[in-house]
């Protein structure tokens, strides 16, 4: 990671060096947040650009593990929004979106933060789709 990234993110390498865990470490956790929780189903890695962060994270499950507990399961929001509301891929850029689906948060770049934003934008596609039906 560039000391760039680390600026935006609001992360330091003192800091990660605090406070961070080896990534092998830090893979099983997320593994086993993963297990936790889908409950049995089978996870869907579910991202806004998932072709984007889908590479980081499959890189760094095979790398650290050997395995990825998404197999090739993947769910794209962008490709979602264009689908449901017949647009364009141009229009599924945040600030062409329907605003009825962003989140409130500031986008920060921050890993967690980022996670929680797009889990706000998938939640409200995924209500508005079952009004519809």
């Amino acid at each position: 990671m560039s000391r760039e990234h680390l600026e935006v993110s609001g992360l330091s390498l003192d800091k990660l060096r605090e406070t961070g865990s080896e990534p092998t470490t830090a893979m099983l956790d997320f593994e086993a947040w993963i297990n936790s929780a889908s409950n049995g189903k089978r996870p869907v890695f579910t991202a806004f650009n998932a072709t984007f962060d889908w590479m980081f994270v499959a890189y760094y499950f095979h790398r650290f593990l050997g395995r990825n507990p998404f197999g090739i399961s993947g769910l794209d929001i962008k490709a979602y929004y264009m689908g449901m509301l017949n647009t364009s891929w141009g229009e599924t850029v945040k600030r062409k979106m329907d605003k009825r689906f962003l989140s409130g948060r500031r986008h920060t770049h921050n890993a967690l933060d980022d996670a929680i934003e797009q889990a706000e934008i998938f939640g409200k596609m995924l209500e508005y789709g079952k009004r519809r039906e």
